[in-house]
């Protein structure tokens, strides 16, 4: 969650003004302070390999200026133009606080009639596209080869209580880059996202169980449905972890699901479910039980018991957020925030969350 003060939060309870800042930057060279922005949007899916998508529109003329993109240097081009989102809260007293949602790649612009439509991406589009162009073989350690696969992109920040430790040799990676990241992460118990200051954050993987929001049905204007959708598949109950020791033996972990609906020695199934996951990053047992937890959470991310949300908008929720949920059927459901849409615009309409149990 985007750090907030107690007033702004008390006001998000309640009817409040609504307000935006975009600028647009190329390098550390601003463009445009105040992009006039009649409507706009964000979408955010946990799921994607690049996470985050907005859209805007913006008058073809404001102010005298051309908002149509006819230029390589022209604000709204997508020739490297990075577009900062900001977002107001009225605090009273004709206070405003400034809550930063993030930092966006420019995708596409097209002038059209009156208007020009703007797309833009999260930075990890820029980790996406740029695939290796050579075999990379990685020395050192997870936190450097993560930071040989982003940066200068992406900076990377790692949380001080996550450790560190040495790459075993012959590790290759051919062509895409965020393939592995996420062979790196999971074999290193980690998650990484881009923050809101434009930094790839990097962290324990184990969801917080502290929730940032509590979410009410029919209080506040929140209103909560179970989406109703029941699958088996991708319902695993165990990860079995495998990598190679230093003196070539295999090493193996497994972790077991042992709470919900599916887990192990239940009603789902008496016997386990694997999902087999191996990583030459892994050489201990230790690191393989960890990788299989990992992989556990993550995999049961997909199939918790999934609510839709409508919702006042709440500028400071962020895709990963604990949440807590109360319906009819349950007080105080700990949920994670996989995927949101938020308005940028005070007649934008309500904001919408996809939320599944961590349980």
């Amino acid at each position: 969650m985007i750090p907030i003060s107690a007033a702004a939060a008390s006001v998000l309870t309640r009817s409040y003004t609504y307000h935006q800042r975009v600028e647009s930057w190329l390098g550390d060279q601003l463009l445009a302070d105040d992009i006039p922005v009649d409507a706009g949007s964000e979408e955010t899916d946990r799921a994607l390999r690049v996470p985050e998508r907005i859209s805007l529109t913006v008058p073809r003329r404001d102010r005298g200026m051309s908002w149509s993109p006819t230029t390589d240097d022209h604000p709204l081009a997508a020739r490297g133009q990075r577009l900062r989102v900001q977002l107001g809260v009225g605090v009273g007293n004709g206070e405003i606080e400034w809550l930063q949602r993030g930092w966006y790649v420019i995708q596409d612009s097209e002038a059209e009639g009156d208007d020009v439509s703007v797309t833009a991406v999260g930075l990890l589009s820029l980790i996406d596209e740029a695939r290796l162009v050579s075999p990379y073989q990685p020395t050192g350690t997870l936190l450097s080869t993560l930071r040989g696969l982003v940066e200068p992109a992406l900076t990377v920040v790692a949380d001080v209580a996550l450790v560190d430790r040495a790459v075993p040799a012959g590790i290759n990676y051919d062509e895409s880059r965020i393939d592995a990241i996420g062979e790196l992460l999971d074999a290193w118990g980690a998650d990484a996202w881009v923050t809101e200051d434009g930094y790839l954050y990097v962290a324990d993987s184990t969801p917080s169980t502290v929730p940032v929001l509590a979410l009410t049905n029919q209080t506040g204007g929140t209103i909560i449905e179970a989406t109703g959708s029941s699958s088996r598949e991708g319902a695993w109950n165990a990860v079995v972890a495998r990598g190679t020791a230093s003196d070539g033996s295999q090493v193996q972990g497994v972790a077991y699901d042992t709470t919900g609906p599916a887990a192990i020695g239940g009603s789902f199934n008496p016997l386990p479910v694997p999902f087999f996951y191996s990583s030459p990053l892994v050489t201990t047992v230790a690191q393989a039980n960890r990788a299989a937890q990992t992989v556990l959470t993550r995999k049961k991310r997909t199939t918790g018991i999934e609510f839709a949300v409508d919702m006042v908008p709440h500028p400071a929720l962020q895709a990963g957020d604990t949440v807590s949920v109360t319906t009819d059927e349950y007080t105080d459901l700990l949920c994670a925030i996989e995927a949101l849409g938020l308005p940028y615009t005070a007649d934008g309409g309500r904001q919408s969350l996809v939320v599944r149990s961590l349980a």
